[in-house]
């Protein structure tokens, strides 16, 4: 099953401007209730639909995990599901998620051809915006230090190194690497730095490599320079270190730079700047993939909330939601214009790092490698025990699942 998109191209084009429309165009009357992570983007999105009426959103960056079983239920737990790239995936393989071509025609009219999300030619979500890891840095602290914005991740150790010396703050780096998903997010990263392909065309796994090697002891690494809770550190740890001046650089996610802006909860605004995401070795590509995030709708609904809900969700995505909210994402929405937050998901973009790969094999040895990569971290393991033991994790899975023989 392949869903295609061209994530880069479309992410960023400058999108041309409509007249903004009022604060919401109709009264909702049906109850909608939306499940999605808790990130600015989300935050903004999930306010405008409320505009509407009788819209209750719940933002949960544990969304991932609660998502399959809500939606499987009948009637479905929620209307509306927001997504990427992976987590679609067991929305789409449990057929929980409906169509939304229909809707789309109705309702779609200020929705952009890049913004659908086709499974095998139907419309079965709709993206509102792009996301990556990108570098994320004390451009205050570069400068007293005279420290070159790092392109590779030798580069960075070098600099973590510096700014340890100088004491300028906590903790050097930050980094999404909680032990499970966040983890293993970013071992992918860092493994198609360094050119590593996850399965082979017959879907047998192919991590347990120089690659798998390279990317686990890089991560290592640079996990000495972080807080030593390092496996407890996930988004929201890394942007409230950020925003609390106790770290001077991150690879982190595009969507949480809006944030360290925010004069209502950070201390550093207009001190972070934002670059493309090192390179993992020498003529590699940025240490990173593309996602998408955008919404969905249930199944297991009547087609009179599924009509509500889609409706409710364009009031979402309107172009007066995203000039209110300008630099919480690189939008895919009409009306977005790029400034300097979302110049490193561009420069990451452009330095040709790959999408995620919306595919079973894929979630499935995500889940893998995020059960076994902490006890390498923790040394309970030497690297090529972890590969190989991730790799055994997979194969159960994906035979179950008939993608290996």
């Amino acid at each position: 099953m392949m869903i295609k998109k061209t994530l880069a191209a479309a992410a960023f084009s400058l999108l041309m401007s409509v007249s903004a429309h009022a604060a919401c165009a109709f009264q909702n009357t049906v109850p909608i209730k939306s499940l999605t992570a808790g990130f600015d983007a989300w935050k903004a999105v999930t306010s405008a639909m409320a505009e509407c009426g009788n819209v209750q959103a719940e933002l949960d960056q544990n969304f991932r995990t609660k998502q399959p079983a809500a939606f499987a239920a009948n009637p479905s737990l929620y209307h509306i599901g927001g997504v990427a790239n992976g987590t679609l995936t067991p929305l789409l393989n449990a057929g929980t998620i409906r169509p939304l071509d229909d809707l789309v025609a109705k309702y779609g009219k200020n929705l952009t051809p890049n913004q659908f999300i086709r499974v095998d030619g139907k419309i079965m979500a709709i993206a509102m915006m792009v996301n990556a890891h990108n570098f994320m840095y004390r451009e205050d602290i570069f400068k007293e230090l005279n420290i070159p914005v790092p392109t590779t991740y030798d580069q960075v150790l070098a600099a973590a190194e510096k700014i340890k010396a100088s004491g300028k703050v906590q903790y050097p780096l930050g980094g999404t690497v909680k032990a499970g998903w966040d983890l293993a997010n970013d071992f992918n990263n860092m493994f198609v730095g360094f050119g590593g392909t996850f399965v082979k065309p017959d879907n047998t796994p192919s991590i347990n490599s120089e690659a798998g090697v390279k990317a686990l002891e890089m991560i290592k690494r640079l996990t000495a320079y972080m807080d030593p809770e390092y496996l407890a550190s996930d988004s929201t740890f890394v942007q409230k270190q950020f925003q609390q001046g106790k770290i001077a650089m991150a690879n982190l996610w595009a969507s949480r730079a809006g944030a360290l802006d925010d004069p209502k909860e950070s201390q550093v605004v207009g001190k972070v700047a934002m670059a493309a995401a090192p390179l993992a070795m020498a003529g590699g590509r940025p240490s990173t993939t593309l996602w998408w995030d955008g919404i969905v709708i249930a199944k297991n609904i009547s087609d009179a909330e599924a009509d509500a809900a889609f409706r409710v969700a364009m009031e979402g995505l309107d172009e007066e939601m995203v000039k209110a909210n300008n630099d919480a994402a690189v939008w895919l929405v009409k009306g977005f214009v790029p400034g300097r937050l979302a110049m490193g998901a561009i420069a990451s973009a452009n330095g040709g790092a790959p999408n995620y790969a919306s595919t079973t094999s894929m979630g499935l040895i995500h889940s893998a490698i995020g059960e076994k990569v902490a006890d390498f971290m923790t040394g309970k393991l030497t690297a090529q025990q972890a590969l190989a033991e991730m790799e055994a994790s997979y194969l159960v899975k994906a035979k179950e699942q008939g993608l290996v023989k």
